[in-house]
């Protein structure tokens, strides 16, 4: 983990975007965690309406995990696409097919149906994550970038807020109304029809060294990010996909308030996220990194220690407080280091391994719960977890820029 270097002077925007871009750009973000969290309280339901089909265990958690393996497949495809046909196009595009196959689940009468629907939002997720961020990269620099990339993240935790306790409160209706909710991306289009503009070809200066001149310690420093994003992924997948089962199990709250209690994930994400550009000021990325994973950690650990609904909601909470903070240090270093003509191939990978981290994590954490229990699981990546904390903070020391001015 290494501190990042200034942003390229030839990258920057010229104007500041309008209040409508920036409003467009957070509900765009919203639609990413809504892929997933919006149905996780369904999932029981998902299993007893499958009941007779074999490994139906496994593969109604899949439901909410396997758009993350076709957004891994398609999001590098994505970001290629991205910079070389434009990013609107691909954003359209995306937006279409998001809406037709998330809300294909209140239709789909059979396990396979529905593992298609979800396959088919995944590549939706990746086309429209990947030119959502490749835009906060294109039309926001410097300080305004990190500030911005923290109101993203924070949006996107207030909107999980919403959708995770809607789906809670839907499931109790029928485990197939949340799928309903998919449709709001429609509602979009028009948004990024008539308020987005397409960035124009960077022009470098004389003097500066052009953007396309890509660096080893860049190409490492944007695999050290898709690490992270793998492994911050794997660890926040283990509420949505484990908890309403825990909770079920311990009998300590109805859908609808295991839906409430995974909400404060999000809540707590966007708490940490809305004061990003503020702790950029003062930390430097393995200090910023080492603070989110340690509260992480600790979060986690405590999930495994108690038994009570008040005290697994908090420690849902404080785990998010530190996923917000990671998930927004990862994010804006990433764009700060990725040149434009490459930014949407960046994007790509970043939003792959965000969702490779998405769908591992139920085929590596089910087979552990099955052997060890609930608790043995959020103990056991807590650590895990922990262990990257005490990386980024003996990099941190090491290199003598854990707090700054």
């Amino acid at each position: 983990m290494t501190d990042l270097p200034q942003t390229r002077q030839q990258d920057m925007p010229t104007e500041t975007p309008s209040l409508s871009i920036r409003i467009t750009m957070l509900l765009l973000a919203s639609l990413t965690i809504m892929s997933g969290a919006l149905i996780a309280t369904s999932l029981p339901g998902i299993e007893a309406r499958f009941a007779n089909h074999e490994n139906v265990v496994m593969l109604s958690r899949l439901v909410l995990t396997l758009p993350g393996l076709f957004v891994a497949i398609g999001a590098p495809f994505a970001g290629a696409i991205a910079d070389r046909i434009g990013r609107k196009p691909l954003l359209l595009m995306s937006l279409l097919l998001y809406g037709t196959a998330g809300a294909s689940g209140l239709f789909a009468d059979s396990l396979s149906g529905l593992l298609i629907g979800r396959a088919l939002l995944g590549l939706a997720v990746a086309g429209t994550m990947t030119t959502a961020t490749a835009l906060v990269g294109d039309y926001f620099s410097g300080d305004m970038r990190d500030r911005f990339m923290g109101y993203q993240v924070a949006f996107t935790g207030l909107g999980g807020l919403v959708f995770i306790a809607g789906g809670g409160v839907l499931t109790e209706l029928h485990w197939r109304s949340p799928f309903a909710v998919y449709a709001i991306a429609f509602l979009l289009i028009p948004a990024v029809l008539k308020v987005l503009y397409e960035p124009e070809p960077v022009r470098h200066e004389p003097g500066h060294v052009p953007a396309d001149d890509v660096t080893r310690r860049d190409i490492l420093l944007v695999a050290l990010f898709c690490l992270i994003a793998a492994l911050n992924s794997t660890a926040f997948y283990l509420i949505p996909t484990q908890m309403p089962f825990y909770i079920e199990k311990l009998g300590i709250a109805p859908a609808s308030g295991t839906g409430l209690a995974m909400g404060l994930l999000p809540l707590a994400s966007a708490i940490a996220s809305l004061n990003y550009g503020r702790l950029r000021r003062h930390f430097t990325i393995p200090a910023l990194f080492a603070i989110g994973f340690g509260i992480m950690a600790v979060g986690m650990n405590l999930i495994a220690l108690t038994q009570d609904y008040f005290g697994i909601a908090g420690s849902i909470g404080l785990t998010g407080l530190g996923l917000g903070m990671v998930i927004s240090n990862m994010m804006a270093g990433a764009m700060a280091v990725a040149p434009p003509s490459i930014r949407g191939r960046v994007a790509g990978v970043l939003t792959a391994s965000i969702f490779i981290g998405q769908f591992l994590s139920p085929l590596i954490s089910q087979p552990w719960v099955d052997a060890f229990g609930y608790r043995a699981i959020y103990h056991d990546m807590g650590m895990l977890v922990g262990c990257f904390a005490v990386v980024g903070l003996l990099t941190a020391i090491r290199r003598r820029i854990s707090v700054t001015a």
